[in-house]
Parts: C-alpha cells; structure tokens; sequence
C-alpha cells in the first residue's frame, strides 16, 4: 500500500506540468460546455386543462418543447408535415411526459391551403388555444418555391405562421390570457428586409434569405403584440441558441469552399453546443413563465430578454412587412 501511494506521488511529482494542464483544459471545457448551454426555464407553472400547438414538433428543440408542455398537463397537438414522423414523435412525447393527451394534426407551411386546413380543424374541434408556438422553420436551403410561389424560406418561416396566427386569433382571444411564441434566431441580426426583391428573385442567397426570414419573425411579433395590445393576448419572438438539430442540413450545400473554411470553428464547437432540450428553454420560458404575463412584443435569449437590433425595432417596417404580408396569404 505504501509502496502504491509513492508511486503515485512520484508520477504526480514527475507529471505536475501535464497534470496541471489536464486539470486546467478539463475545467475550461466544462466552462464552456456550461456557458454554450444557456438558461434554463425554472417555472413550475402547470398547465392542466389548458391547450398548445406546436408547429415542427416532431424533431429538435418542437419535440422538446412537446415533452415539457405534456409534463405539465397540457393537451398538446403536433403540428407536423410528415404524418408519420409526427406519429413516432407524439408516442414518444407521451412516453417520455406521461401524459397521453398529445394529438397530431397534419401541417405543410410550404402551403397556404395546408394552413387554412389546419386552423379550420382547430377552430372546428378545439374548444380553447392557450399557447400557439410557431417552431418549425427550414434554414439556408437552395432556391426553392412554396406551393403558393414564394420563396421556400420567407414562405414557411414567416408567412405560413402569419397565415396561422391570424387564422387562429379568434381562439387565442377566447382562451384568455394567452400567447404566441415566434422562433426566430440571431441570424435576425444579419437580416434586412428587401421589400423591393423580398422573394430574392433578383439574387438568391440562402443565408441572406434565412435571415430576413428570421428578421420577420421579430418584426412579425413586434406587430402582432402591437395590434393585440390590451386583448390578453401577449406575443413573445426569440433566439434558441446554436442547436444539435437537423434544421442545418442545407447548410453546407449551399456554402462555397471559402464559406465552410471561415465557419470551420463553429463546426469544432459541435460537441459543446446546446441539446435539444437545452435549446427548447427559452421556448419554454415564453411559453410559461409566469412573470411574462403581461409583457409583449420582446425578444429573448437564454430565458432573459435580449435588445433587438436595430432594424429588428423598426415599427415602420414592422407595419410595412404586416400588410404586404396579409396581401401575400389573402388577409388584406
């Protein structure tokens, strides 16, 4: 036994240097690891008796979010293109929160009467919305179109959910007090609003395109809670944080060699950015916590409210990007 415990001192003598360094990366990757996991949605709120939509809650950070609002008696509706995915995903919500009144209802936002489908069966079969979440989103993909024509990225990130919003407003007025919880991303920081090209057909790229998309998301909310102000009605936009998702899947086709080089340290990160259930936190707190209940119209990061950019504060904008879009989906 002596013998053993000055081996060990003598390796530790012999070794200080690499232990020290061992000791001193393993507590920075820790650090980091923690601070890349962000906030964490600490509500205890229940929500018995109480209804939620999520639209793309079969995969990612939606999922999560399904999970947590289940856990906490929701009756929670999946709204989801691919049927059979949504299925295997609602067993699994119901599994993993012990709660079987989780519901699937078919969505395609890449397609205006898909979203009028959907809200019709809602306000047909539900008697009450409490919390409407606008989740899903495709990101940096090539130059695509929607059913309705409109390029793929500004058509399901923002205009299929603006299309449901308001198709669905009538509900959440009913089922007060309320809320509507937009994902947007930091990527809003790089956004503008082309309103003289807004479908990019003059010179797509994917991420200018994702970020507009994702600045409309914000301005869409700014609006939103502008026109509902007084209601009961609150609106809620923000940033999930770098997520092990699938929704970057286009991301590296629709980069160039110089592109992938210059994001190469991001991709290091991998291993040290947000789960999914990390990244459904903020969701989460827009969603439930109780000290937002009559705050509306912000942005949030990391389960704290975050100042928008300044174009992303823009109330000329925000109401300009309002009508075009109600014109657009048939609203105007």
């Amino acid at each position: 036994m002596d013998d053993s415990i000055a081996q060990v001192k003598q390796f530790v003598t012999e070794h200080a240097t690499g232990l020290a360094i061992v000791i001193v990366a393993g507590a920075g990757l820790f650090a980091l690891r923690r601070h890349m996991a962000g906030g964490w949605c600490h509500s205890k709120a229940r929500l018995d008796g109480k209804t939620v939509l999520i639209t793309g809650a079969n995969t990612g950070i939606g999922k999560d979010t399904a999970v947590d609002m289940a856990r906490r008696g929701a009756r929670v509706i999946l709204a989801c293109r691919d049927m059979g995915r949504a299925n295997r995903a609602a067993d699994e919500v119901r599994k993993r929160s012990g709660n079987g009144n989780v519901v699937v209802k078919q969505l395609d936002l890449a397609s205006l009467k898909s979203v009028r489908a959907l809200a019709a069966d809602v306000k047909a079969t539900e008697e009450r919305l409490d919390i409407l979440i606008n989740n899903a989103g495709i990101m940096m993909c090539p130059k695509w179109k929607t059913e309705d024509g409109f390029e793929m990225q500004f058509g399901v990130n923002h205009l299929g959910h603006f299309l449901l919003t308001n198709s669905l407003l009538d509900l959440l007025k009913k089922s007060t007090p309320s809320r509507v919880v937009n994902v947007s991303s930091l990527g809003h920081e790089s956004g503008k609003m082309y309103f003289d090209d807004i479908h990019q057909d003059k010179n797509y790229d994917p991420i200018r395109s994702y970020c507009q998309s994702k600045l409309a998301n914000v301005l869409f909310t700014r609006e939103l809670a502008r026109r509902l102000s007084g209601t009961g009605v609150t609106a809620y936009s923000l940033h999930p944080g770098a997520i092990r998702t699938e929704l970057g899947r286009h991301v590296t086709k629709s980069m160039s060699l110089w592109k992938l080089i210059r994001y190469l340290p991001m991709m290091l990160l991998w291993p040290f950015i947000k789960s999914c259930e990390e990244g459904a936190q903020t969701t989460i707190y827009c969603a439930v916590d109780e000290r937002l209940q009559n705050i509306n119209g912000l942005y949030y990061s990391d389960c704290a409210p975050k100042q928008a950019k300044l174009q992303a504060c823009d109330e000329a904008a925000a109401m300009k990007l309002w009508d075009i879009s109600a014109s657009m989906v048939g609203l105007a």
